[in-house]
């Protein structure tokens, strides 16, 4: 069996050593010279609108899939035509628009969100502005990540600014959330429609880039995340894992976004899981029977921002585990994480106390 991803980052990276020890073969296009996930599989380099570059990676592959939402939606319909795609172009088409994808939560599946409203002009923020009532977050519709294309709005004094940033391009204005703690539920969904899920998992995010992720087996909001996360995957006609992210506030969850991928907050699966989220992407893509979503004991995840740590002394401790991408370091780049696993919660902050030992040295 051969993979197609489109793109060449870490999630490529670890899609492809997924399939290493299920004999599945990968290929990534990605225009990069030092594309991270070059180093362990095959790359075709090249845009990823390429269609010179697109045929020849649908004629070597038996399935093509994606590491993230920044695909040409073209360039996918594309290859749709040539090839069987997972998770489909239509699930892509969602998970890069958040106009899109908030209609879609909110109005069509009844799952609470922030309130919204789509602003393609200045005097539409402002009736915007009005009617959700500020402070609020003024995001683009496509092409964010990270904390990019994104300005909060605390007073009506912001509207120019803001507006002086983003104005440019298509526009939605979101509700400011004060949440408990910030949730993510991953899921798998197969070919012929079942549904596995990972325990709930709380994020630490920082200037909008994910710091640390915990794993919380039992939590009281499982049900009600898989509940959302069921009803979005059938919506969809989902192969694939998937990631929605939530706002606790009180006792509500308040979808915030899904991500139509692999996902950050689920790297600890690979050691916190009996099948990694990678692995599980694979298979479902594939054909192939999904695994076991059961937690490994309890486990962590710290990323690595800018540049990478002693490996020595962070395996020192007891239950860590060193992933480097294999990138160059660079001032808010995801260069690679930490996962720490144990057997119950109080041991396991013990080690993570240790791990941030090692990365305050």
């Amino acid at each position: 069996m051969k993979v197609g991803i489109i793109g060449g980052g870490q999630l490529a990276r670890m899609l492809a050593l997924a399939g290493h020890p299920l004999g599945i073969e990968t290929i990534v296009l990605d225009p990069a010279f030092d594309a991270c996930a070059g180093a362990v599989t095959r790359q075709l380099r090249g845009a990823y609108d390429d269609r010179n570059q697109l045929k020849a990676l649908a004629d070597d592959v038996d399935v093509i899939t994606y590491e993230f939402e920044n695909v040409p939606e073209q360039a996918l319909q594309s290859l749709a035509d040539l090839a069987s795609v997972y998770p489909s172009p239509n699930a892509l088409a969602t998970g890069r628009d958040r106009l899109r994808e908030k209609t879609l939560l909110s109005m069509t599946l009844g799952i609470p969100t922030a309130p919204f409203a789509a602003v393609d002009s200045r005097e539409e923020l402002e009736s915007a502005a009005a009617d959700i009532g500020l402070p609020a977050v003024l995001k683009t519709r496509t092409l964010g990540y990270d904390g990019k294309g994104q300005y909060v709005l605390r007073g009506i004094e912001d509207i120019d600014a803001a507006w002086g940033q983003l104005g440019s391009v298509p526009l939605v204005l979101e509700g400011f959330v004060e949440f408990e703690r910030e949730v993510s539920i991953i899921a798998v969904r197969s070919r012929n429609g079942e549904i596995r899920c990972y325990p709930l998992i709380e994020n630490v995010h920082t200037d909008g880039i994910l710091r640390l992720s915990h794993c919380r087996p039992g939590d009281p909001q499982q049900a009600t995340a898989e509940d959302y996360i069921g009803r979005l995957l059938d919506s969809l006609g989902y192969v694939g894992v998937i990631a929605l992210e939530l706002f606790q506030a009180d006792d509500r969850l308040l979808a915030n976004e899904m991500a139509p991928r692999v996902h950050n907050s689920g790297h600890l699966t690979i050691e916190g899981a009996e099948t990694s989220q990678f692995e599980n992407h694979l298979r479902a893509i594939c054909g192939l029977p999904l695994g076991q979503t059961t937690p490994v004991g309890y486990s962590a995840m710290l990323n690595l921002i800018g540049d990478l740590p002693d490996p020595a002394a962070v395996l020192a401790v007891p239950g860590a585990h060193f992933h480097a991408y294999g990138k160059a370091a660079r001032e808010g780049r995801k260069v690679g994480h930490i996962t720490v696993r144990a057997e119950n919660t109080t041991e396991l902050e013990r080690r993570m106390e240790n791990v941030r030992d090692t990365l305050s040295t």
